[in-house]
């Protein structure tokens, strides 16, 4: 039987995209499925401001009636301009070990971003940065955040197969938490704060961070990952629109933000207790119950899994022991809730300044994640 492609064009074949990828994992007790509310906002061109330079197509893959594969193609005209490319991205590519049905939804992408003018495609990304990015290639057998993709191991051969090829790697650690703050990076972060007259601002909740600080907390960010793979500058619409989405999540005794004598933000650093298995059990629902397990690991007093979101320094603090003040900082509160260990975000494989910081702890590399870019 043929595999059938269709564009998705309306909400419930949107819902059926959103949903084939939580019933393809329905077994596996690695992956952590999306909310589907989440989902559907940013498919939502009136929602999502990345849509404000983007463009996006959608496609689901069908064989025997039954879907069994889905893929986005997206075009970010500010990042092409950043980085003087013409790059059609894909993302949400998910599929059954089937060659076919993963060759015939990369050609509807390739087919849809050529006609626009692009010469090569890359992926899988998302729209920016902060969606998830980067095939797993190694460690499959951990808990997947929900910040990140998982993937079965067999979609490596179906990326080669098609003739992608790797562009950049990230990696991830699992970072054992310590009895205490090191005395080394004790000793350093007592000298930075006395050498640069910097301290740790502590907010309470998300009201006074924006109220004390704005969005300069995404300015850092801008600043920080400007060199980066693939970043490109959060606009005005994106800081408000993940400000709304993230900061009332957060419990603020892991959000540290480094200020100079004048009370500008140099550094921020953010994370959060792991809900992979809250996220599980609510397969994507967030009613009737999904709600209250979701809030209630946000706002657990113990727990021993924790997920790091992001560190960002201003790049005239960075390699001056700022990233120090981090670690100086969460370390206590790590021990009053009862973390054994962090699971780092994923670090470009090129980032030797940022892989540095776990060199203090135990720790493991046990993830490796991979972009792919052909011509096209």
């Amino acid at each position: 039987m043929m595999v059938e492609i269709k564009e998705v064009k309306t909400n419930s074949e949107l819902k059926a995209f959103i949903k084939f990828v939580i019933d393809l994992y329905k077994d596996n007790k690695y992956f952590c499925p999306p909310l589907i509310f989440d989902e559907k906002n940013t498919f939502n061109r009136k929602k999502n401001p990345a849509y404000d330079f983007s463009d996006s197509v959608l496609y689901l893959a069908y064989k025997d009636g039954k879907i069994v594969g889905r893929i986005a193609g997206i075009i970010n005209s500010n990042a092409n301009e950043v980085w003087n490319k013409q790059r059609l991205r894909f993302g949400w590519f998910d599929f059954i070990d089937d060659l076919e049905v993963s060759r015939v939804l990369l050609d509807a992408v390739v087919k849809w971003g050529k006609a626009k003018g692009m010469t090569e495609m890359n992926g899988p990304v998302g729209f920016t940065d902060f969606d998830h990015q980067g095939l797993l290639i190694m460690g499959f057998d951990y808990d997947a955040p929900m910040t990140s993709l998982y993937n079965y191991p067999y979609y490596e051969k179906h990326f080669e197969n098609y003739g992608l090829t790797k562009e950049i790697d990230w990696i991830e650690n699992r970072v054992f938490v310590p009895e205490g703050v090191p005395e080394k990076m004790d000793r350093i972060a007592k000298i930075v704060m006395d050498k640069y007259k910097l301290k740790v601002a502590k907010i309470r909740n998300s009201k006074e961070l924006v109220k004390r600080f704005g969005y300069t907390f995404f300015d850092v960010i801008n600043e920080a990952y400007k060199p980066l793979y693939n970043f490109q500058p959060l606009t005005d619409r994106q800081k408000k629109y993940y400000c709304d989405m993230y900061f009332p999540l957060l419990n603020y005794d892991f959000v540290t933000i480094v200020v100079d004598e004048n009370d500008k933000i140099v550094g921020v650093g953010a994370g959060m207790p792991n809900i992979s298995e809250e996220l599980r059990r609510c397969r994507g629902r967030i009613f009737p119950f999904g709600w209250l397990w979701l809030l209630r690991a946000l706002k657990a007093k113990k727990f021993k899994h924790f997920d790091l979101l992001l560190i960002a320094i201003l790049p005239e603090y960075q390699n001056k022991g700022v990233n120090s003040l981090f670690f100086y900082d969460q370390i206590k509160y790590f021990i009053q809730y009862g973390v054994e260990y962090s699971e780092t975000s994923a670090i470009l494989e090129t980032n030797s300044k940022n892989q540095s910081n776990w060199d203090y702890f135990e720790n493991i590399q046990h993830k490796r994640r991979r972009a792919y870019i052909k011509p096209i």
